[in-house]
């Protein structure tokens, strides 16, 4: 299906425009249209794609006029910022450092638009207060939370450039993109400067803890990728990936992948596991 999509969007510019016009109004198909504006940009260049982008505007714009949601309009400038970096460096260790930057613009935005998280937040007090769990602070918990939901965002629209590029490779490169995600690792040096940000974050009194979200996200995609190498190295059964996929509901998990992915920019465990015959 999704080949077929991309087929037809890569048809003409009349099929793209109609194809990202109709799929951005539906909930939840909306979301590929962030996916296809970047596959336009990576394909033919940032000035196609922006031509793209200014059409998807046209239904996230009714999201944001009908029903006050700005999130596929601002999913949308996300993801797109996100192709123009991969467009530029073909480096996905950039374009996760990008995303920290795409995730805390997000959380200003939050900031600065409160009304986006009231009505949650309102409903947090009522159950708070109806099963008096007076040691809960709303405001620490308000904080954490807007930092959280802008790293989700920071991770989908990371999530929705993969799933853009995966469709090109499609078309144009079949594997390349498997190769390239297959390939992802995070520099010694970068390495060494997220950990150290995400060591004072911890230390440091007065810098939010929740920072470690956007810190900790590159090593969490670095991770998975990992995880799909070796599996695809070793030829084992993809049972492997779902049972991992199903485990990182648990933070402890969560917390392994991405120790793993810390210690991957140094032993480089791709290197070191051969492939099976």
């Amino acid at each position: 299906m999704l080949r077929g999509l991309a087929e037809f969007v890569m048809a003409g510019r009349k099929q793209a425009v109609l194809a990202i016009v109709l799929l951005g109004l539906p909930p939840l198909v909306n979301l590929l249209t962030p996916a296809l504006v970047a596959m336009v940009g990576m394909r033919k260049g940032m000035t196609a794609g922006s031509a793209m982008l200014l059409w998807a505007l046209l239904p996230a714009g009714v999201w944001l006029l009908l029903w006050g949601n700005s999130f596929p309009l601002l999913l949308l400038f996300g993801v797109f910022v996100l192709a123009a970096v991969l467009r530029a460096t073909e480096s996905w260790q950039n374009v996760l450092l990008a995303g920290i930057g795409v995730g805390a613009m997000f959380e200003f935005y939050l900031r600065a638009q409160p009304a986006m998280l009231d009505l949650v937040f309102e409903q947090l007090e009522l159950y708070v207060r109806a099963n008096n769990l007076e040691d809960v602070q709303l405001d620490d918990v308000r904080e954490v939370m807007t930092t959280f939901l802008a790293a989700f965002y920071m991770a989908l629209s990371v999530a929705l450039l993969m799933l853009g590029r995966s469709m090109q490779a499609m078309l144009y490169n079949p594997g390349g993109f498997q190769e390239e995600f297959h390939a992802l690792r995070i520099g010694q040096t970068t390495t060494l400067v997220l950990v150290g940000m995400i060591l004072l974050v911890n230390i440091v009194e007065g810098l939010p803890e929740a920072w470690i979200f956007y810190l900790a996200a590159p090593f969490a995609f670095a991770g998975l990728a990992l995880a799909h190498a070796l599996v695809a190295r070793k030829s084992a059964s993809v049972f492997w990936l779902v049972a991992m996929y199903m485990l990182l509901i648990f933070p402890t998990m969560m917390y392994l992948l991405i120790l793993v992915a810390i210690v991957d920019s140094w032993y480089d465990f791709r290197a070191r596991v051969p492939k099976s015959s």
